[in-house]
């Protein structure tokens, strides 16, 4: 997992929690890195669990909930840090469409060894999307966090209905409906 995954995700629970939490959470944690991470380093996804399950035991937030407010946080990050990316598109379907073919294709330029979830879209129209969420990793609440704040990037809002295809939740589908 690239490194900048982690640097933010640290960086939100300062924000959220304060520097002490930081160091709480990553004293509690087994991690081959000692919680030292670069934006372009790549890291064992096991790492980030361990960041969860113990910012989990200490604020009593459920981890899809952590995740999800991640997945917000990180859309900021992407906002500011890669706005043209954002600016090619004028609606949030035809966006969170492109995810795949053109958004990971941007991601893979400038982190190759990205391993990225793959989203396979089975139905389009211009006020809905069905899409399926694919990965070894369950962080589909991440990816929801996303879908959020891109709708609110859009000035625009959505029912987003998730379904989990494996229990897992390493699958699961997206019904997105635009209000």
């Amino acid at each position: 997992m690239k490194g900048i995954v982690f640097t933010e995700f640290l960086d939100l629970v300062e924000e959220k929690f304060g520097i002490e939490m930081v160091d709480k959470i990553i004293s509690e944690s087994d991690l081959d890195s000692d919680g030292i991470y670069t934006s372009i380093g790549t890291y064992q996804f096991s790492e980030m669990l361990q960041l969860l399950q113990s910012l989990n035991a200490n604020s009593g937030i459920p981890i899809s909930d952590l995740l999800l407010t991640y997945g917000e946080h990180f859309f900021n990050v992407i906002e500011t840090s890669y706005k043209g990316l954002l600016d090619r598109y004028k609606d949030p379907i035809e966006m969170l469409s492109s995810v795949e073919n053109h958004i990971h294709v941007e991601v893979r330029k400038i982190y190759p060894d990205a391993e990225l979830p793959e989203f396979i879209i089975e139905e389009k129209t211009e006020d809905s999307l069905t899409m399926v969420y694919k990965s070894s990793r369950a962080m589909h609440h991440f990816g929801l966090g996303l879908m959020n704040k891109t709708f609110a990037h859009f000035n625009s809002t959505a029912s987003i209905v998730t379904e989990n295809i494996k229990d897992d939740g390493t699958e699961v589908k997206f019904v997105i409906k635009k209000n």
